[in-house]
This record gives structure tokens, sequence and C-alpha cells, in this order.
């Protein structure tokens, strides 16, 4: 929240930059606004169906162990004891703590699909400059060209100057979310345990048949990971975009050939055009596979520690439940 307010602070004069940017150079780009408005709606279909399935897996954990019929006490004590095994129940802050969780789900949501979309719409301005350098190909337009697609890098740069704490966020909670989901999964099967199992008085829900926590695991780890990869690929066509003029470029034919062209070929070649998390990172292709390195390295790292024996103290004090909701961990 305090990063988008920093965005929002510094929002005003992108938009008038990117306002000059458009006059001198119109995107004629028509299928922009429906890829964002289509990413959009799937996004937080897929987003509330998942905050659905955690809660049904809440409510059935919490009346799993209990013949006692649920409440609304109960509920909001078991989903969110980071609260209220500090502070006593009331009405009024459980449902403030409820709303503070939605907000936290859209807020993480809504994060991934900002980056989305000023990733279509800064990859369909370098688009843009690409479609005008094939139909020149051949012709004396490269003075033109190349300072259209220095607005268009000068664009990319002043986007990501104000966007790039998103991106990073974004990436962060991502693999965060992914490596945690990814070890409750593969740690306690698909099911998962309860710290109930044993006891006589245990009640079945008629919901999913008892299988409420694994529909919002498998749903939850397949929506994290599709929705990392969708992120990871759309924002590195940035990148994509930036490389495309090169291969045209190399092609010029001598006759045709000038300074304004090499000077186009040098920006090119020599500036790295791509958006950044706070520039510790640059978003390409090639950082899909780092990211999916590191969540392998570290799910081998954690199973080597549950093996050893002050690792199985150490898991085995941490309820389940407490991993399974990742607001909570978040919070």
């Amino acid at each position: 929240m305090v990063v988008f307010f920093r965005i929002a602070i510094s929002w005003p004069d992108l938009v008038h930059h990117i306002e000059k940017v458009e006059q001198l150079d119109p995107n004629y780009d028509m299928t922009l606004k429906f890829k964002c408005n289509f990413t959009c709606a799937v996004v937080f279909i897929l987003a509330s169906v998942e905050h659905i399935l955690s809660l049904l897996s809440a409510i059935a954990a919490s009346t799993a162990c209990d013949t006692e019929d649920l409440t609304y006490e109960r509920f909001v004590k078991y989903f969110y004891p980071w609260v209220f095994n500090f502070l006593p129940y009331s009405l009024i802050l459980g449902a403030m703590t409820q709303f503070v969780h939605f907000q936290s789900t859209f807020i993480w949501n809504f994060s991934d699909l900002f980056v989305i979309c000023m990733s279509y719409y800064l990859t369909s301005r370098l688009q843009n400059v690409n479609n005008k350098l094939l139909f020149a190909q051949g012709k004396v337009f490269w003075k033109t060209i190349r300072e259209d697609y220095g607005r268009a890098v000068q664009l990319v740069r002043r986007v990501d100057d104000v966007i790039n704490g998103i991106t990073f966020i974004s990436f962060a909670n991502n693999l965060f979310f992914i490596c945690l989901q990814l070890f409750n999964t593969l740690e306690d099967g698909v099911k998962g345990n309860n710290e109930c199992n044993n006891n006589i008085n245990k009640r079945s829900t008629n919901i999913f048949g008892g299988y409420e926590a694994a529909a919002y695991f498998v749903f939850s780890l397949i929506y994290l990971i599709s929705r990392s990869v969708a992120v990871s690929l759309i924002a590195s066509q940035v990148n994509t975009a930036s490389n495309a003029p090169a291969p045209v470029l190399y092609d010029v034919p001598s006759p045709v050939y000038c300074v304004e062209v090499q000077r186009f070929l040098d920006q090119v070649n020599g500036d790295k055009v791509a958006l950044s998390g706070l520039e510790f990172f640059s978003v390409t292709r090639g950082l899909l596979l780092t990211v999916a390195g590191t969540i392998v390295t570290y799910e081998l790292v954690m199973f080597q520690f549950k093996d050893t024996p002050s690792g199985e103290n150490i898991t085995s004090t941490v309820p389940t439940t407490m991993l399974a909701n990742k607001t909570d961990v978040a919070f």
C-alpha cells in the first residue's frame, strides 16, 4: 500500500510524459485495451476462487475437531490466531481483521495485474517502433525511427523508475508463496494433515467431502505458478521487443548504410531495456529459469533440514493450518 501510494504521487507527472510521447508518435494498437481487460477479468476470477477456497478450508479445519456448531468467533480465532492470541475477541475487531485480509489479498493480486498491464503498454510502444522499422527496411527513414525508438526507451525507463518497487514486491511475493505452498503440499501430501486426525470427535464436512484443504492447496499452487509465469513472460516482452530492431539493422545493405544506422545499432546493443525490481534484477526471459532454480534449491534445502532431528522438532511445532493461510504468514 505504501509503494502504491508513492506511485500515486508520481503518477500525474508520468501520465503527462506519456501524453507527450503519444502526441509525437501515436500508438494504434487496437488490441491493447482488450488484452488488459481480459487479463484483469481472468486474474480476478481466479483470485476470487482461491480466496473462497481458503475460507472453506479454514471453516472445515475449524469445525473438524469440535462437535459444536461453527460460530463467527470460533472461525476468526482459528483463522487469525496472530491477532486473537494477543487481543480479546470482539465482532468489530473480527470484521476489521477480515477486511484487512481481503484488502491484502486484493493488493497482492493487483500488483501482478499492474505489472502485466504496464508491460502490455510498454511492449506495444516498442512494437510500434519495430513495425515502422520493418516497413522502412531498405528506405532512408533511419533518423526518424531512431528518434522514435529513443523516445520509447526513455518512456520504459521513466515508467520503471515509478513502478520498480511494485515489480520487486510482485516477484518477491510470488516466489515466497510458491515456496510455501509447494513445501506444504509436498510435506503433508495433497490432503494435508490436521492436528486432530486422531481425535475421536473429529467431524467431517460436506462441502468437498473432507477435501477442502486439498482443493485449496492444489488450486492455489497451480494458480500461483501460472500467474507468476505469466507475469515473468509478459514483463520480459519489454526486453524482447527492445532487441527486435537489431536483426533488421544488421541486414541493412551497404548502399544505404549510414551514420544513423550505426548509432541506432549501438543504441540497441549498448542499452539494456527492461523492467526491473528496484534495479536489483531485470525482468528478462532468463529470469524465469533463475526463479525456478531458486524454488527447487529451496525445497531441497528444506527437506534436508526436515530430515534432521532438530528439523523434525522445529517443523512439528508449527501448525499446518498456520502455514496454509498465505495471508497469515504475510501479516
